[in-house]
């Protein structure tokens, strides 16, 4: 019976039927999930993509305005934080740490302050926990936060390289963990 459940399996992915793709998505989804730890049982695979905001919003040091699809083409790992909260600002250099040893052209930490921050605020913020390998950009009116129901503080989003929202988790996370990375090094695969 095993083999032939693998037959069939494999002649849908070799004659590219539609069911394939949805085959190739679930088995993807059960070994991601299967990664999940402590922390990261807390992170939520949707069963299909969701579109992100196309709003904008400003990028580090005044240098203009970014959109989400600026980083299509990767994975990204986008973070809603503030200065003023308080398990935000104790995942940030954990989001650091997992950008210094996961960052590439394939995989990116974004992080999108929401709401009240100064810049100076943030700057000083990143320069006391030594955090220099993260975007400080901002969404003071939290378009790009409202539109995708950012309802609290953290939130963390996966985003893949079409641009779209595979999974999240809502609150803190260490995101340092093995757990973590092994999730990340599993979709770069």
């Amino acid at each position: 019976m095993k083999k032939l459940l693998l037959a069939l399996v494999y002649t849908a992915l070799v004659s590219g039927a539609n069911v394939s793709g949805a085959l190739a998505a679930d088995l993807d989804k059960t070994t991601l999930e299967a990664l999940r730890e402590g922390d990261m049982k807390k992170l939520v695979f949707h069963s299909d993509p969701k579109p992100v905001s196309a709003n904008a919003f400003q990028l580090a040091d005044g240098a203009g305005t970014g959109t989400l699809a600026d980083y299509q083409g990767q994975y990204v790992l986008l973070n809603f934080w503030a200065t003023w909260c308080a398990p935000c600002r104790k995942e940030m250099p954990q989001l650091s740490e997992l950008q210094a040893e996961l960052g590439s052209d394939q995989f990116q930490v974004v992080t999108l302050a929401t709401g009240r921050n100064s810049p100076s605020g943030i700057k000083k913020f990143f320069a006391e926990n030594g955090i220099d390998n993260l975007p400080r950009h901002q969404d003071p009116k939290q378009a790009v936060a409202r539109e995708m129901a950012v309802l609290g503080l953290p939130i963390t989003v996966l985003l893949n390289p079409e641009g779209q929202e595979i999974a999240r988790l809502r609150g803190d996370a260490e995101w340092n963990s093995d757990s973590a990375k092994a999730i990340i090094q599993a979709l770069l695969k």
